[in-house]
Formats: structure tokens, sequence, C-alpha cells
């Protein structure tokens, strides 16, 4: 089956508001299309917003009814100070799949969104859906560029938190040379596929008031919602439904490791796509649309 071309496709925006550590939280969503619904989950990085999952939207409106939304901490809003954790994502996804967008016919995650995921799904089974995961990830980049976890890590991130010399840490870690280097060594194929418009909408998601917080503890691990590939991939066997997984083939080579890893397991049916690196799915919309449509369709 192949992705069909929308035209005059209408996206109606909204946001919902959800209470969490006595504060109200803003989350913002798209919605387009009609028939089942299939809700897209963008990774939690550092340039992550539901924006990356539009072009997936509008290859999948004609069939379906498409809902992405951000994850708290992350997107385009301001963000207020919170001890972001695991528990906080996964009630979020819990509220989701619960009061909001209950029961969808198949649930799309990206990177990290794949990992809270399954953990969600391993304990209440057939919450999602079919689940397409891409680009799966359970570990964030610092733990797995050092190839371990650390509390040292954790104190990392706290720095982030500090009024003056956070904001100093994150504008040195987090700018336009940095997000540059950092989507050509890991993110994106074609180094100029991230300029003019795009490379603003990034930088200003990124730079958003707050954003350092959730920001850090994701780069640092600390909003990894496993503690090891076992405990992952013993939370993938404990689940029900149908799971397909899509990355590259060019990933990195740590990440794709635990890809593959995810791909072996009995069950899982994968797409290896020749080009692109993490953010596959953004880059080659078409590809990765028509690879989701033949499984959930």
């Amino acid at each position: 089956m192949t992705a069909p071309e929308s035209k005059d496709l209408r996206i109606v925006r909204d946001e919902i508001r959800w209470p969490f550590d006595g504060i109200e939280l803003r989350v913002e969503s798209e919605r387009a299309g009609t028939g089942p619904t299939v809700l897209l989950l963008p990774a939690l990085s550092s340039i992550s917003t539901r924006g990356e999952m539009r072009p997936l939207l509008e290859r999948l409106a004609p069939s379906f009814t498409t809902i992405a939304f951000d994850w708290p901490g992350f997107g385009e809003q301001p963000k207020p100070f919170i001890d972001w954790r695991p528990e906080l994502y996964l009630a979020f996804l819990a509220h989701l799949l619960t009061r909001v967008v209950p029961a969808p016919y198949a649930t799309v995650a990206a990177g990290h969104a794949a990992g809270y995921l399954i953990q969600h799904v391993a304990q209440s089974a057939h919450a999602a859906g079919r689940l397409a995961l891409l680009s799966p990830t359970w570990r964030g980049p610092l733990p797995t560029m050092m190839g371990r976890q650390s509390p040292r890590f954790r104190t990392i991130a706290r720095a982030f938190d500090r009024p003056a010399v956070g904001p100093l840490l994150f504008r040195l870690n987090v700018n336009r040379f940095m997000i540059t280097m950092m989507a050509r060594g890991h993110v994106y194929a074609d180094p100029g596929w991230l300029t003019g418009e795009r490379m603003q909408a990034k930088l200003a998601a990124a730079l958003t008031p707050g954003a350092r917080h959730a920001s850090a503890r994701f780069v640092t691990g600390c909003l990894d919602p496993f503690s090891s590939r076992k405990e992952f991939l013993d939370a993938v066997r404990r689940v029900n439904d149908p799971i397909f997984t899509l990355f590259s083939r060019n990933a990195p080579r740590k990440s794709r490791a635990e890809m593959e890893a995810l791909a072996a397991i009995a069950g899982v049916t994968t797409a290896r796509l020749p080009a692109g690196k993490l953010s596959v799915y953004e880059e080659f919309p078409d590809e990765t649309a028509r690879a989701i449509l033949q499984f959930i369709a």
C-alpha cells in the first residue's frame, strides 16, 4: 500500500492541560484526517517537537485520523521548572491512552517515545493498538556514548537547573553550531536538510524558556525508561500487540545495535531503510509512511 497524496489537508491545532506535581502543564497537539485513529509520538530530544511527525501525519491522514502530541518539557511552549523524570512521562502517556486518545488503532512512536510506549503496553495490553517504533531507543545520548550510566550524569543534569549557570551551560551546548554538528553526525543523512526554516524551527524549540531542564535530563539519561538492554527486551517480550520497527541501516553504530537487538525478537516485524540516520522518518517520510501503512493497514 502506498502513502496517498493529501490535497488541501486541514490540520487542527489544540492543547490539553494536564496537572502534575501541583502544576498544570500545557501540551499542544495537531490533528488531521478521518478514519481509525493513529497516535503519533515524537522523540524526546533537544530539537524534537510534534512538528517532526507532521510529514507522517499528512501522509497518513487520507486513511486515518492522525493526532500528534508534544511531550511535556519539550515542544514550542515555555516550560515550567519541574524535576522531569520517567514517572512523569509514563503518567502522561497513560493519560493520553486512557483519557485523550483511548484505544487508538495504532501508535507510532519515535526514539525514546518508543521505549515509554513499550513499558506502558507491557503492563496494559492492547492500550495502544498496533505499535510502529521508529528508530527506537531506551538510553540517552551520554550513557550511550559512554557505554554505561553513572550517578555523575544526574549531577550534570542538575547543573543546568541553576539560575545563573544553567542557561549559560545550555547555550554553550545547544546553539546553531552544536545543533548543526549533532544533526550531521547522527540525526540526518543530508548535511543540507537542516537549514533555513527547518533550522529556525529547531532552534526556537530548543531555546524556548525552560527547555533546558528536560533537555539536559534526556541527554544525560535521566529520562531513560529502562536501565538496561535486558530490561528493555524483556518488556518487549511481554507485549501482546503487533510490533513493527523501522530504522536506517546508517543509524549510529551503538544506537543501531540496540535497534537490531529489538529486531531480533521473534514476532517483531522490521524495515531497514538504506538512507537516513536517527531521524530517518523525518528526512524520508514517503518511505516511512509506506512502510507504516503496509504494517497497520
